[in-house]
């Protein structure tokens, strides 16, 4: 079992492995429900019921749904990292093309498959004003400090910026993506594809 990143949202880090498990299991359980009925209907009753916890355990990490929402969004982006890691481990060093395919397939397989992703992604979905910092911001930093050694480019405030707004579009276009489709419009997935690799060819090529 890997262990929950200690985000922000939580009021006290798990030390031992016990706990570490139970704070699993309440997210796995909160991401279960925000499938099955929404965030609006989500309470921390249901997810320790679901998770077979007490009640007090929730409340030992979280103060509310809302933090615990945070929480799954920052094990996201863990998640999404770790797999676009793997992912460039198949890849060509210094193949951006590449690297950009991998970083779009994988936020489009967590979007299809990873419970409770299509509400909370990274954080941009909670509801306006619980967010931390802003997600896509999060997500292109951590990006731009997984690719930059791969891509043997230095991270400087050009390269981060354009990958803030390459980012923010393709973000943009997917949430379009996904209205269109639930799986994920495949033309429209193509089209923001090639916007990518036409906004990043004037640095990177």
């Amino acid at each position: 079992m890997k262990p929950v990143p200690h985000a922000t949202s939580l009021r006290r880090a798990p030390v031992q492995r016990r706990s570490a498990e139970r704070l699993t299991r309440i997210l796995d359980a909160c991401a279960d429900l925000l499938d099955e009925v929404g965030y609006d209907a989500l309470s921390t009753r249901a997810v320790a019921q679901r998770a077979q916890v007490p009640i007090g355990s929730v409340y030992r990490f979280f103060g509310n749904k809302r933090e615990m929402a945070g929480a799954l969004a920052q094990r996201n982006l863990e998640r999404y990292v770790e797999r676009v890691t793997d992912r460039l481990k198949e890849t060509g060093q210094g193949d951006w093309r590449a690297a950009m395919d991998a970083v779009l397939e994988e936020y489009l397989a967590m979007k299809r498959t990873a419970p409770g992703f299509s509400l909370v992604d990274f954080g941009n979905q909670i509801p306006v004003g619980s967010r931390h910092g802003e997600p896509n911001t999060r997500v292109a930093d951590r990006l731009i400090d997984l690719l930059a050694g791969y891509l043997a480019r230095t991270p400087d405030a050009d390269l981060r910026r354009a990958f803030l707004v390459a980012v923010e579009s393709a973000d943009t276009l997917v949430q379009l993506a996904f209205r269109v489709d639930p799986q994920g419009d495949e033309a429209i997935i193509a089209e923001t594809r090639e916007l990518l690799r036409a906004y990043l060819g004037r640095l990177l090529d």
